[in-house]
């Protein structure tokens, strides 16, 4: 299914067509989840609460600087990340 994608990127195709095939692979993750025993809405909703706990400490950190975050640049934003990532354990 990735390989299929890259197809569609590669030949400059339709976003419709792009959309499809990203549906696809959206379908073979769940099924590959569920083979492995993973409930995949379950895992989902994990990586949502950890992008919004790591996102949310990078907002902080930018108001503790008085800075708005669309003031940061995109490797003050991955430093912040890997801070937040850190200040988890992972």
């Amino acid at each position: 299914e990735v390989a299929e994608l890259e197809d569609e990127f590669r030949s400059n195709s339709d976003a419709g067509r792009v959309q499809d095939e990203w549906g696809d692979v959206f379908f073979a993750l769940v099924n590959a989840a569920r083979l492995y025993g993973i409930d995949p809405e379950t895992a989902l909703e994990n990586a949502n609460k950890k992008f919004i706990r790591r996102f949310s400490y990078i907002e902080q950190q930018a108001k503790a600087q008085n800075r708005r975050i669309d003031a940061l640049s995109l490797d003050e934003m991955e430093r912040l990340w890997a801070e937040a990532k850190r200040n988890e354990g992972c």
